[in-house]
């Protein structure tokens, strides 16, 4: 099922966590590449994907991140 442009999740592929489509390579990976140093080019050759799934999983996680809230005890 996909949950984003380019992002799908299926029970049986990695139990569910998003995945870029038609992989089985999950979006923290890919998150993981980039916060590491890897130009976004380095990791759509070293994980065999496109720049565009890599901008995927980018747009993808900054959804996510908008819909978070945070409550801080006082």
């Amino acid at each position: 099922m996909e949950i984003y442009p380019g992002i799908e999740v299926k029970k049986e592929v990695k139990g569910g966590i998003p995945v870029i489509r038609g992989t089985r390579i999950p979006v923290n990976v890919i998150l993981e590449a980039l916060a590491s140093g890897m130009s976004p080019q380095e990791v759509a050759q070293e994980y065999e994907i496109t720049e565009e799934d890599v901008r995927a999983v980018l747009a993808f996680a900054s959804e996510r991140i908008k819909e978070e809230r945070y409550f801080l005890a006082a």
